[in-house]
């Protein structure tokens, strides 16, 4: 009986040793499937995903094709370059060549941007004749009835405006001849000087003989 006992003993004990390893051996495959899948792969983290989403993480989304830190720089310094009148600074003025008509002289007066942008007029300039001293030759133009438009002005772009008076020989008014013309930008004080080569004008009186239109697109009619 005692030699029968001893090897059943064995043998149960070595039962026992092997379930043991098998659950064991269970246990540890378990617990690495579970890691793999909860953690998230390298490639994932380092693109910024969501794993398993395919969705990027806030203040990871990809900028848009084609647009650049400098090319939305230059947008913002291109739109504010376009803003506000034109100053007299960055004007050429101009007398165009005599348009007769009906006892009347015309003559455009033109205004160039000279500038790098884009800029806006919106009126009438002023004007004044003045002899080589500088001294203003009879009142300032009248103004003639219209309606004014904004002109905007892209670099090398211009507007005009019409400066008109009777012919001295027709309504025998008293006259003078300039030396120069004083030409003011709408919203400015500082006048654009031009040299007045077309003769003798009316300056007689206190009530203008002479009149200027408001500014148009272009550099006469």
């Amino acid at each position: 009986m005692a030699n029968t006992s001893q090897p059943l003993r064995r043998t149960a004990l070595l039962a026992s040793g092997v379930a043991l390893l098998g659950l064991l051996t269970a246990c540890g495959s378990e617990s690495a499937t579970s890691g793999d899948t909860a953690r998230p792969s390298e490639a994932a983290r380092s693109a910024g995903a969501d794993p398993g989403s395919g969705t990027a993480t806030p203040g990871d989304t990809a900028p848009a094709v084609g647009a650049t830190p400098s090319d939305t720089a230059g947008s913002a310094s291109a739109s504010a370059r376009t803003d506000g009148r034109c100053h007299t600074s960055e004007l050429r003025a101009a007398v165009g060549r005599v348009d007769p008509g009906a006892g009347q002289r015309n003559f455009p007066v033109v205004l160039t941007n000279t500038s790098d942008r884009t800029c806006t007029l919106y009126g009438y300039p002023g004007a004044a004749f003045v002899d080589a001293s500088g001294k203003q030759l009879g009142p300032d133009p009248e103004r003639a009835p219209g309606s004014p438009e904004t002109v905007t002005l892209t670099p090398g772009g211009s507007a005009w405006a019409g400066l008109s008076f009777s012919s001295p020989q027709i309504s025998g008014a008293r006259t003078a001849t300039p030396a120069a013309l004083l030409v003011t930008p709408p919203d400015e004080r500082d006048p654009l000087k031009v040299k007045w080569t077309a003769g003798e004008v009316p300056v007689g009186g206190n009530e203008s003989s002479v009149s200027v239109t408001a500014l148009e697109a272009g550099t006469g009619p």
